[in-house]
């Protein structure tokens, strides 16, 4: 949900008081003209808030969480663990896998590599969201958020589909699963990890925490997800090259 245009000026106010809007524009790295035009229109952007917030020095979760839309977000509560794993990408499953079976070549069961032994992809990744949702999902969570915002299931399904979630709608989502409100916003890459207040490798220790047959079983599943979507890539592909081929 954009930000009141009046609530933002206040709120930059304080930040940048007796700033021109030129200097915040270059310090932030956001077009004047981008700025002006959410202004006319009396709607910011939540990107908007975040660019400037970091540009001075402001953690954006809690610059978000001074607008009443996202006052939730004073809640910091630490992501679970399933959530945690949902922000590991599929190619460090896969190495953490290798790395295992690499270590223990005889077969018996691998031990964990010390935590922050290496470095993981940073949040989020090609299908962050989706995970996201379907790690903190008890079966209902889409009936509720709908229900909560108004959204008709298939448009949020459709935002999954495309590895995106309004910042509104993340939060929201969170809510309605009873996890801390900023978790979606990292999955969504609106905010880090660190300026949601996620412990250092805290990913890297849930990944460490997986048993070699939960690892296994999961980035298999991340595999065959992604091969069902690749084969989806190919069949569009062929089509489209049939309807080219039949234009001539």
């Amino acid at each position: 949900m954009p930000i009141p245009a009046k609530a933002f000026q206040r709120w930059l106010h304080g930040i940048a008081p007796n700033t021109s809007t030129s200097d915040i524009c270059r310090v932030s790295g956001i077009k004047r003209t981008t700025l002006a035009q959410q202004l006319v229109r009396g709607k910011v952007a939540e990107t908007t808030v975040v660019s400037i917030s970091r540009a001075y020095n402001v953690n954006p979760v809690s610059a978000l969480a001074a607008f009443d839309a996202y006052s939730q977000l004073t809640d910091t509560r630490p992501p679970t663990r399933p959530e945690l794993v949902s922000q590991i990408s599929t190619t460090d499953l896969l190495r953490a896998v290798l790395a295992r079976s690499v270590a223990d070549p005889g077969g018996e069961p691998a031990v964990a590599a010390p935590a922050g032994s290496s470095a993981l992809e940073p949040a989020p990744h090609a299908t962050s969201v989706k995970n996201w949702v379907e790690a903190i999902d008890d079966g209902e969570l889409r009936h509720r958020v709908s229900a909560a915002t108004g959204i008709a299931p298939q448009n949020y399904s459709a935002q999954l589909t495309a590895n995106r979630l309004a910042p509104e709608l993340a939060v929201a989502t969170s809510l309605a699963a009873g996890v801390g409100p900023a978790s979606g916003l990292v999955a969504t890459g609106l905010v880090t990890e660190a300026e949601a207040g996620w412990p250092p490798e805290a990913r890297q220790a849930a990944l460490d925490s997986l048993s070699d047959g939960q690892l296994t079983t999961l980035a298999g599943d991340r595999l065959q997800t992604l091969g069902r979507a690749l084969r989806r890539q190919e069949h569009d592909h062929e089509k489209t090259e049939k309807i080219w081929e039949n234009l001539g």
